[in-house]
């Protein structure tokens, strides 16, 4: 639970500073279409961020593996789906677009473990 909660304080961090980053230090240097691959990494980072620090929350209540597991696979998705983005937007290197649907797949593992903690354990 410490752990989580954690990765979620740095995780919050990371995405405020490279939202800012991204408004500020990349206007102008990349194309619009970059600069709106950027805003989704930050997006779903930070939507995955809170969900992570959620988890962390839920596990003082309830001590389940799945739970744990599910935040992990949040933890994969960010840097898989949201770390590919970022790279591609500043790069333009397909081969990270092609990585990014497996942390989107990893987001929605984590989405189903969550559920199926819910629907267990509370």
């Amino acid at each position: 639970m410490k752990a989580l909660l954690i990765i979620g304080a740095i995780s919050g961090f990371i995405t405020v500073a490279l939202g800012a980053f991204g408004a500020h230090g990349l206007e102008g240097r990349l194309s619009e279409k970059a600069i709106a691959t950027w805003e989704k990494a930050v997006q779903y980072q930070m939507f995955h961020t809170v969900v992570i620090i959620g988890v962390a929350l839920l596990l003082q209540k309830i001590q389940a593996g799945s739970l744990t597991t599910a935040g992990g696979f949040f933890i994969a998705g960010i840097l898989l789906f949201s770390g590919t983005l970022y790279i591609y937007a500043v790069s333009g290197i397909t081969i990270f677009a092609i990585i990014t649907p497996v942390g989107g797949v990893a987001f929605l593992i984590g989405w189903v473990l969550l559920g199926y903690s819910a629907i267990k354990y509370l």
